[in-house]
């Protein structure tokens, strides 16, 4: 059997993993409690693998924010002077079944939502999302919500969920694909069905008016609370596809900041990484392109399994947010077919005459055709201290497509 049939014949695998994904939402726990391997002063991060005086202005702030959060250190300086030392450590979410948004920070008392791919049984981890300390503001203010979401809002969506078994999520976002998400960053459809089934859960449990009140304004006024749930499922859906030889599928798209790094299936845990990119986008009042830094998140995960900008033509409300008109969102979601090697059956635009998302990147199509894929993203400042400040358009880096080709044609061509 020649290497162009083994590779499609994995390829064929892959993407059937990706599509059986059936990602049900288990629990909302403290990391400390279920991430594989979080432990100590450990925090995790967005991004592949990266050296903390490498890290961007904006993953440092939030690092900083994270150890004023978990009460490590009393103050700005101390807690850089503990970084700076070595004393915390950092490591890519990703090495822990976990995605997280923007910085990605995660620390052992920060409850994350915890996703189970019940078609393979393997689970994956998410933190809230907001819109400050995980773009690099670590005051006070900031880190008001982490102890809201930790004593709070988390404990109160828990006690529901467990007294509900748990909640499914592809029904959600296969409505929510149907009502112009993206499942990105437009989650008007899908959070409000997820505020709508924990409603109905929090007065099945009985929870008391002082916790359940201030957590129902939270869920029913957060139109992206649905982002960290889409993330924990795009993990959860993407890693039973990773491992398989031959594969030349991408199982993960993510940025710290400073590198966008890629992983390919039949290549395993290695990361092919090129500099960030520079986003295209619109901005906050106050802010303009020289505040800006450079691609950031853990949040490509979504377009990683079809989600996202890969679904621009079907959500073009999003376009409010990120720039373009509608005929580019078209133009952008009939490109990333080009590059992948099926629809799914089940995840649907209305707009497109109910097509089937683009699933399963290939490296090969990506370079054979110059295209590489598209992302929608939020945007940070360049220096720490700062909350979002855009959010817009970005293309992944040819870079990493090309190394990764290359290892691929060393590992499979000599077999």
């Amino acid at each position: 059997m020649d290497i162009k049939h083994k590779i499609e014949i994995a390829n064929e695998e892959a993407t059937r993993r990706l599509i059986s994904g059936d990602p049900v939402l288990v629990d909302i726990a403290p990391a400390g409690e279920v991430i594989p391997g979080l432990e100590g002063r450990m925090i995790t991060h967005s991004g592949p693998p990266i050296k903390w005086q490498r890290m961007c202005g904006a993953q440092q702030g939030a690092i900083i924010g994270q150890v004023l959060y978990e009460g490590w250190a009393d103050s700005f300086d101390e807690a850089k002077s503990l970084l700076d030392k070595g004393s915390i450590r950092l490591e890519p979410n990703h090495h822990h079944q976990t995605v997280g948004p923007m910085a990605g920070t995660i620390s052992p008392s920060a409850p994350v939502w915890v996703v189970e791919n019940k078609s393979f049984g393997n689970r994956a981890f998410c933190r809230q999302v907001e819109g400050r300390q995980q773009f690099g503001d670590y005051s006070p203010e900031a880190l008001a919500s982490l102890h809201q979401w930790r004593d709070v809002w988390g404990p109160t969506l828990r006690k529901a969920l467990l007294k509900m078994g748990g909640l499914e999520l592809k029904t959600i976002i296969t409505q929510a694909l149907q009502m112009g998400d993206e499942l990105h960053n437009r989650h008007s459809a899908s959070s409000s069905l997820f505020s709508n089934a924990m409603a109905v859960a929090m007065a099945e449990a009985e929870i008391l008016r002082e916790s359940a009140v201030p957590t129902l304004k939270y869920i029913t006024r957060h139109n992206l609370i649905f982002l960290g749930l889409a993330m924990a499922c795009g993990k959860a859906i993407a890693d039973p596809a990773s491992n398989i030889e031959y594969s030349t599928v991408v199982t993960a798209m993510a940025r710290n900041g400073t590198e966008f790094g890629i992983r390919i299936s039949g290549l395993g845990e290695a990361w092919f990484t090129a500099p960030a990119p520079v986003v295209d986008g619109l901005y906050l009042p106050g802010y303009t392109a020289e505040d800006a830094g450079l691609d950031m998140g853990d949040s490509a995960i979504t377009e990683t399994v079809g989600w996202g900008a890969f679904t621009l033509g079907g959500a073009p409300g999003i376009l409010a947010l990120v720039g373009g008109t509608p005929e580019e969102a078209i133009a952008y979601t009939r490109e990333m077919k080009k590059i992948t090697t099926k629809a799914h059956p089940t995840y649907l635009m209305p707009a497109l005459g109910f097509a089937g998302i683009s699933i399963g990147i290939d490296i090969r199509k990506v370079v054979q055709t110059n295209l590489t894929p598209i992302i929608d993203t939020a945007i940070a400042h360049k220096d720490p201290g700062y909350p979002i400040i855009g959010a817009g358009l970005v293309r992944a880096p040819m870079e990493c497509f090309k190394q990764a080709l290359i290892a691929f044609g060393q590992r499979y061509n000599s077999q």
